[in-house]
């Protein structure tokens, strides 16, 4: 999962590959857009945090956690599809089996 290698669609990442104007967060201009800030702090995805929040508790405050944890795989997609942060790359994620 390139979220995990950091390697995912953000501008941090795009901007050190050239492909990026600025490594900023679109919603937040000083501060870097990486996997950290779009899964755990960015205000624009707020709603969908707090829905990964009611489902996994506090570990959903935990990169690790959600990269890594079977449980949260489920959560972690349906938060990556409801920001649309990822979609023009990977489209709409389907969610496992």
């Amino acid at each position: 999962m390139a979220l995990r290698t950091g390697h995912a669609p953000l501008n941090l990442h795009l901007h050190r590959l050239g492909k990026a104007d600025q490594p900023h967060c679109p919603h937040c201009p000083t501060i870097e857009e990486t996997v950290h800030h779009y899964l755990t702090s960015c205000p624009q995805y707020q709603r969908a945090r707090h829905h990964l929040i009611q489902a996994l508790g506090r570990k959903a405050t935990s990169i690790s956690f959600l990269l890594t944890d079977v449980e949260a795989i489920p959560h972690l997609i349906r938060y990556i599809n409801a920001t649309g942060r990822l979609k023009a790359t990977f489209g709409e994620v389907p969610l496992p089996r």
